[in-house]
């Protein structure tokens, strides 16, 4: 059902390691690079450990800012899933992390997923444009889990 192709919205931007005699050094992101409507209303790490997914899931109104910096690489999948766009049913596939340090901007209606493909576990950034359950964490969470769908058509190669 999926092309791969471009997906048009998505921003692929590589991020510079900065390493001296103390260690490395990467900026994530600058608002003079960045649109305003992909400003980070929040931030946050996680950790994914060894051949593991998340995802995909899809937001209706947030755009995802991760930056993918190491110590392990990612495979990265997006569909686009937005009926009005020119690249619709279009699938994109990225590797990113320790050897390619990038930030990927996902706009909202992009089905999204990554997946550790290294051996060590995997540090992610996030900088979402919207706060996780909104003001107070009182709104509901802007996510569609296609995972938890069995028969879901986003499937990982």
């Amino acid at each position: 059902m999926f092309k791969e192709d471009s997906i048009r919205g998505v921003v692929i931007h590589p991020l510079k390691k900065f390493t001296d005699q103390r260690g490395w050094l990467i900026e994530t992101f600058r608002h003079d690079e960045l649109h305003p409507d992909f400003f980070p209303a929040m931030g946050y790490i996680s950790v994914t450990d060894p051949q593991i997914v998340r995802g995909p899931h899809e937001h209706v109104d947030q755009a995802d800012f991760f930056a993918f910096v190491g110590p392990s690489t990612f495979r990265i999948y997006m569909w686009d899933n937005r009926n009005n766009s020119p690249t619709f049913g279009n699938r994109m596939t990225v590797s990113a992390g320790a050897d390619h340090p990038m930030s990927i901007i996902i706009p909202p209606g992009i089905v999204h997923a990554y997946k550790n493909i290294g051996s060590v576990p995997g540090v992610v950034l996030n900088f979402p444009n919207h706060l996780y359950a909104g003001k107070g964490k009182k709104e509901k969470v802007d996510e569609i889990r296609h995972e938890d769908d069995p028969k879901t058509i986003f499937i990982l190669d």
